[in-house]
């Protein structure tokens, strides 16, 4: 049943029957409801403006821009209907100036001079026009110096006929230059797969190129559509979220020479970072894959648009790798361009992920005894020594507090740095300057301090420390007699 789904699709079912004929009695399966899209697959976005009133006048401002979005049909009737007018209107104002004058009844009168010579009738006066306009001059039909009436009307005619053939070749032009048709070249994967990319929960897509121009200075963005409601109550039906494709460092630039795969991590700033593989099949959301770049021929810019609805994100899944070595290039197979297959993913969400990992590492310890005062260490050691509160740390620091001796240790390391400086103090500064230096311990120090103030000064400079050893010549004679004046006025002044 399961290869049947994934062959048909999730609607079809199958309907068990047996000999009795119960099968048949079942109600029909409920089909699934057609997802509404907001951009479809080929780009086309699916918004329809109604209830304009009077700003519908706004569209014959930019009429060049009107012509140019409407449809081809709709541009070809425009482009004919113009020109056939246009010819019409012009060839009635050579026939009424024909007419006005008698041209019409003394045509065939050698003596008689008329405004446009060989113009007997309407058909006449049409054809005159459109040798003009078209400057066929075939030489039969020409205009007079007897008729200035003719001469202005031909002057407005170069001019009309310039404007016209400038506004509507202008818009066919542009029309068949768009590149819209250049992104009928740029493909899309048919579905996005969600799955494990350098350790991290990663959706990714495919596009691919399949001209051999390039596209200038490619890029891509992903925006999430997806309804939701504010704290306030207000409902959003069409929010828009950016989803990082590499902008910040710079993924989002293409190099589209060969099929890609686009991705955008799932982390703590991505609108996915509770999204599961549970939860998708309660999702409704639209992924709007949008596509720019600079067409190498024309130096236009081309926009690719697509989108990616819950139903076609395949949760566990990966593409096909479509790149060859052969001798001497690179092959890509487009057979396999939409092909994926499943790898194993974990069905939870990253936040999901996070959570059990922080609650299974015993670096979770010290977080139950920050109360957010520097002078806490001395409560958090408390707590250690009770059964019942070890019984809710983890395992290792369980161990660790177990030891013999541990809370003694834990307290004088969370001595404060006061105290430190205290016993410091009474000391000599050489001997300061000793206690800074590491591995040397705050009991020796001390010991030695003691020493110093209790014993007399004659002791021998074997006792000192090598440092003040050294400074008093290595020697083993007496203190007050090898050390220099300094130390000398200093201890003097010390022990009087």
């Amino acid at each position: 049943m399961s290869a049947l789904r994934k062959k048909f699709g999730d609607d079809y079912q199958v309907v068990t029957t047996s000999s009795s004929g119960s099968g048949f009695n079942q109600p029909p399966p409920e089909k699934k409801r057609k997802r509404q899209r907001f951009v479809d697959k080929n780009g086309r976005c699916n918004v329809q403006h109604g209830n304009l009133g009077g700003e519908t006048s706004r569209y014959l401002s930019d009429l060049f821009t009107t012509l140019v979005d409407l449809k081809w049909r709709w541009n070809l009737f425009i482009f004919i209907l113009t020109y056939t007018v246009a010819w019409l209107f012009m060839a009635s104002m050579w026939w009424c100036i024909a007419y006005i004058r008698g041209d019409l009844n003394r045509a065939h009168n050698e003596k008689y001079t008329p405004c446009v010579a060989n113009v007997y009738n309407f058909p006449s006066a049409f054809l005159f026009f459109i040798e003009t306009e078209a400057t066929i001059g075939y030489g039969y039909r020409y205009i007079t110096d007897k008729c200035p009436e003719g001469i202005i009307l031909f002057l407005f005619q170069s001019i009309l006929g310039s404007i016209v053939d400038a506004f509507l070749i202008g818009c066919m032009f542009i029309k068949m230059s768009q590149p819209k048709k250049r992104a009928e070249t740029l493909m899309f994967s048919e579905h996005a797969v969600i799955s494990m990319r350098d350790g991290k929960l990663t959706l990714m897509f495919r596009v691919g190129n399949l001209r051999n121009s390039h596209m200038v200075s490619a890029q891509i963005r992903c925006k999430l559509l997806k309804s939701r409601q504010t704290p306030e109550g207000e409902f959003l039906p069409l929010d828009q979220l950016e989803l990082d494709v590499g902008f910040s460092t710079g993924a989002d630039q293409l190099f589209l020479v060969s099929p890609l795969t686009i991705c955008h991590v799932i982390d703590t700033k991505s609108p996915f970072y509770d999204l599961s593989q549970r939860s998708m099949q309660t999702e409704q959301f639209e992924i709007v894959v949008i596509l720019e770049g600079i067409v190498e021929t024309t130096g236009m810019t081309c926009q690719a648009r697509t989108s990616y609805t819950e139903d076609e994100v395949l949760w566990g899944h990966r593409f096909f790798p479509v790149i060859s070595l052969e001798e001497g290039f690179f092959k890509v197979d487009y057979s396999q361009f939409h092909a994926t297959f499943e790898v194993p993913t974990p069905p939870f969400s990253v936040k999901e992920q996070e959570e059990a990992l922080l609650l299974s590492s015993p670096l979770m310890a010290p977080s139950l005894c920050n109360s957010g005062d520097k002078n806490s260490s001395l409560d958090c050691l408390e707590p250690l020594g009770d059964n019942d509160s070890t019984t809710k740390l983890p395992t290792k620091l369980q161990k660790i507090t177990g030891r013999e001796g541990l809370p003694k240790k834990l307290l004088r390391m969370s001595s404060t740095t006061s105290e430190m400086t205290y016993n410091f103090g009474d000391l000599p500064m050489k001997l300061q300057r000793i206690s800074s230096v590491p591995g040397v311990s705050d009991d020796k120090l001390t010991g030695k301090a003691s020493k110093i103030g209790s014993e007399p000064m004659s002791k021998s400079v074997a006792d000192l420390p090598p440092k003040l050893q050294r400074m008093a010549g290595g020697g083993g004679g007496r203190m007050d007699g090898h050390l220099p004046p300094k130390l000398r006025k200093m201890n003097s002044d010390r022990f009087t």
